[in-house]
């Protein structure tokens, strides 16, 4: 024998706790299917058909619309199941208030890939056994944006056919719908579009056979001068190459977009803002009654069976208790930012003002991290629209009068200067920064050329036009 010191690493977060955080983070949607999957797989969990409801409004002053969560004693093996499965307490997901809304049933769309979109095209035409086999090998290798990524080379010595047969055939393939798909890169596309439109012999096929990649580095001027054409024309054919597609399959043959389903509703009753968790597509479960029988005093079952309905009963509420937090948690934060931004809720985005997360983390007294669990991914609709909850969490501008603008609402400001600057002579950063002074905004000018790249407005000398 003889003594010595060991390092271990030993978990010591509660799994209650666990569960709880990671429930916190799930996004309603993939909440819903998390609880759809355990009530599938736990025979202690039962949905009920019919949920009560509670409207706060017809309640009295005692009336809340959060639930405390029951209390989880640690020492979980030492509960008298036989004792909790005798009560006739219901351990279940209860609903709130519901905002009136309408219903309107999703019509499903069929969606067609764009392989399946030129196969058709194809199809059409009168192409040989062999050509429709190496057009077909050729779309197997365009992008969902419309590009073909692999050589004409490559594509012929993989099929073992001429050089040749392979260029005529992706020269048919790009004759196709949409305009400018099959080519092999952004210049290719959009001159494929413009000879389509009847453009090869315009000023703004030249402007991107030639300047194509240096568009961002080169003014109009610029390229006026090195065509040898007006800046006026060179002007109209800028405003035509922005009407064709960088990417021409793009939008088309996508996916459909996942819908954005708040986890939350702020609505407005009188002069207040109500709260409320928007679970009407949860299943509503409680502990299933039926198993009470199995750990009474004296049922005759088995060690094991009363083991494993034990261990299903633990988590059956486990997860109840994790909803009900969840729920609990979320409706504390959104509360305390409505509290913070109640002009954002009754005028608009114009009224945002600046707030961090620490400044609720104190004001409900959690930790920033949980502010953060909340707030990533989880949207809220509220009476000025859906927005995502970390939407109302921002920096500030100080102005000279001590007060502080959002960092957006600056943002914004300076989005509407420049809209309404003469395009014949655009502000300069500079400029802005003045007129942001005289508004009695305090920031640097570096700090106006950051937010300005931010909204993807280009600079002044790019923004001039020639009318």
């Amino acid at each position: 024998m003889k003594l010595g010191l060991q390092l271990r690493l030993r978990q010591t977060l509660a799994p209650q706790l666990i569960q709880s955080l990671k429930m916190l983070q799930m996004p309603i949607l993939k909440l819903e299917q998390t609880l759809r999957h355990e009530l599938s797989i736990n025979p202690m969990l039962e949905e009920l058909e019919q949920v009560e409801t509670v409207d706060p409004a017809e309640q009295g002053e005692e009336a809340s619309l959060q639930e405390k969560p029951e209390e989880m004693d640690p020492r979980l093996d030492k509960v008298d199941w036989e004792r909790y499965l005798g009560d006739e307490q219901e351990y279940k997901v209860k609903q709130y208030y519901e905002p009136a809304e309408e219903d309107y049933e999703r019509v499903p769309v069929m969606e067609k890939s764009l392989y399946d979109h030129l196969r058709e095209q194809l199809s059409y035409l009168k192409l040989s056994e062999e050509d429709l086999l190496i057009a077909e090998y050729i779309i197997g290798n365009i992008t969902p944006k419309g590009y073909l990524v692999c050589p004409d080379k490559e594509m012929a010595e993989e099929l073992k056919v001429p050089i040749e047969k392979v260029e005529r055939l992706v020269k048919i393939i790009q004759s196709l719908d949409p305009s400018g798909v099959g080519a092999h890169d952004l210049r290719e596309s959009l001159l494929i579009q413009l000879e389509e439109k009847g453009q090869k012999d315009s000023v703004a096929y030249r402007v991107v056979d030639q300047f194509v990649n240096v568009l961002d580095k080169k003014s109009i001027l610029q390229i006026s001068r090195s065509l040898g054409v007006s800046v006026e024309k060179t002007q109209q054919a800028m405003d035509f190459i922005k009407t064709l597609s960088p990417s021409p399959a793009y939008g088309r043959f996508e996916a459909s977009a996942t819908p954005v389903v708040p986890d939350l509703i702020v609505d407005r009753l009188g002069d207040e803002y109500v709260v409320c968790h928007n679970d009407k597509s949860f299943p509503s479960l409680r502990i299933n009654p039926s198993y009470r029988q199995l750990l009474k005093p004296g049922s005759n079952v088995s060690k094991d069976t009363r083991k494993y309905v034990r261990e299903k009963l633990e988590q059956a509420r486990w997860l109840l208790n994790s909803i009900n937090q969840r729920r609990t948690t979320m409706i504390r934060v959104m509360d305390a930012i409505v509290e913070e931004q109640k002009e954002f809720f009754e005028k608009g985005s114009a009224f945002l003002k600046p707030l961090i997360m620490e400044d609720i983390a104190r004001k409900v007294n959690m930790n920033v991290a949980t502010i953060s669990r909340v707030s990533n991914d989880k949207y809220v609709q509220t009476p000025q629209g859906v927005y995502e909850i970390k939407y109302f969490f921002n920096s500030g501008i100080a102005m000279e009068e001590g007060e502080d603008l959002s960092k957006r609402h600056v943002k914004q400001r300076i989005e509407e200067i420049i809209h309404a600057e003469d395009p014949q002579k655009p502000l300069s950063d500079q400029e802005i920064f003045h007129k942001l002074q005289e508004e009695k905004m305090m920031l640097a000018r570096r700090t106006v050329t950051k937010y300005r790249e931010e909204l993807k407005i280009p600079p002044a000398r790019f923004r001039k036009r020639v009318v």
